[in-house]
């Protein structure tokens, strides 16, 4: 009886085996109730993402900030330093005052190149189309070229070729970064011998063949030195992120390697690119080439933005600038009072539409940036106050050159980058109140 029950049990057992329909059953029924699994993965997956972006948006916003912040003071120092200018100066101190000036606008474009390291790759291809002066441009990269090296004990040669044009659509600021990025690297690599830039400019290979009919010009800046110069596998590896041409270097000249890498992404970005080779005779050379638009009848209608003085407005205006920084007042006054100028400040963006309403002003300068509401909502409720006060001339003011598409969709008439020139500011206060003349 002991086996037979011991048989027994050997048969019931695959009988439990035999169940494929409800095991089955079970096995649909668990995977039914985990169908919605790829919504639970992808939220750790979309929580993971949002760390990193969160990450870099607040890096983005902190040096955006920062770069406002340091422009204010910057608008002093050039400020002061273009007024100083046109003072009565002996020929040393008025080099003392173009070296101080050439500081403060390069300490001006590397706020520029900061804030866009911050951004996604995608914001960096946005480059401004300013019309600008490209030989005043050059001329200035000579002298800050000519004043490193006399300080260095070097040589310096400077040749801007005659058919580089003068008034040309582009970005400026960005070029100016990039040019004065070569500049520095061929005096601080170069410890005898001398520094040269050749400015030179060309139809567009396209356009010589007729497949490009904008009219761009190509113009390439070369920065040659007889400094410590490059191997071949150096410079392939020059322009990669965070990298040099060698340790010996890294520890001796210091710097991060981002450099070179930045300034490969503007020259392509303008339609152009940087390329590095061997100098004969030793050192090395460098050459920046640009796509630049020409002017035309653009350069007709905004006097002074060309590097050229502007004249100030045909009458003394009485202007209200919101400005919150005490030092930016000071600056922003003393420019205003040169030009022939009053200026009434308030330092909050809710008092702006109620003291237009009050008083009699002739235009606005409107920091972006401000405590409370902002430069764009201040500018929204000026624009809702009945005629002619919701008519006034606005000039938005900002550190941050995003500022600007936000300020004009809002209704400002005109905008300005800090730093602030004297130049700027008259060519902006034209600007907005001949609009404003031109619409009435």
């Amino acid at each position: 009886m002991a086996a037979r029950s011991r048989v027994k049990r050997k048969k019931k057992r695959p009988v439990k085996q035999r169940s494929p329909v409800p095991v089955r059953q079970q096995r649909a029924k668990s995977e039914q109730k985990v169908k919605p699994g790829p919504k639970l993965k992808s939220q750790p997956r979309a929580g993971a993402a949002s760390r990193p972006t969160s990450s870099s948006s607040v890096v983005e916003a902190a040096l955006a900030a920062f770069a406002h912040e340091v422009r204010t003071p910057l608008t002093g120092i050039m400020a002061i330093s273009d007024l100083l200018a046109t003072s009565d100066l002996g020929e040393r101190e008025r080099r003392w005052v173009d070296t101080i000036k050439a500081g403060a606008e390069h300490l001006s474009a590397l706020a520029t190149v900061f804030v866009d390291a911050a951004k996604p790759e995608q914001v960096h291809t946005i480059i401004r189309d300013d019309l600008f002066d490209l030989r005043a441009l050059a001329r200035a990269i000579g002298d800050s070229l000519s004043g490193r090296a006399a300080a260095k004990g070097l040589t310096c040669e400077v040749r801007i070729a005659d058919n580089v044009p003068a008034l040309v659509c582009g970005d400026r600021i960005r070029l100016r970064a990039a040019l004065e990025n070569l500049i520095d690297n061929a005096v601080k690599f170069t410890d005898q011998g001398g520094v040269a830039l050749d400015v030179s400019a060309s139809r567009r290979a396209k356009e010589k063949a007729g497949k490009d009919r904008t009219g761009k010009t190509s113009v390439t800046f070369a920065i040659s030195d007889s400094g410590i110069g490059l191997t071949l596998p150096e410079i392939k590896r020059l322009f990669r992120p965070f990298s040099q041409a060698n340790v010996s270097i890294a520890s001796r000249f210091g710097g991060a390697g981002l450099g070179l890498s930045s300034v490969r992404q503007l020259a392509r970005a303008m339609g152009g690119d940087v390329t590095a080779a061997q100098r004969s005779g030793g050192g090395t050379s460098f050459a920046l080439t640009v796509a630049l638009a020409p002017a035309g009848p653009r350069g007709m209608t905004k006097p002074g933005e060309a590097g050229e003085p502007s004249p100030p407005a045909s009458h003394a205006l009485r202007i209200l600038s919101v400005e919150d920084n005490p030092f930016g007042r000071v600056v922003l006054n003393t420019i205003l009072t040169e030009l022939g100028h009053q200026a009434e400040f308030v330092g909050r963006g809710e008092d702006a539409a109620e003291r237009i309403a009050q008083g009699s002003f002739d235009c606005v300068l409107m920091d972006m940036v401000l405590p409370g509401i902002d430069g764009v909502e201040a500018i929204r409720r000026i624009r809702k106050l009945a005629p002619p006060h919701g008519r006034i001339p606005v000039i938005g003011v900002s550190g941050r050159g995003e500022d600007e598409a936000a300020s004009r969709a809002t209704g400002a008439d005109a905008f300005l980058l800090k730093p602030v020139s004297p130049r700027a500011l008259a060519t902006a206060l034209l600007e907005a109140t001949c609009r404003e003349a031109g619409a009435t």
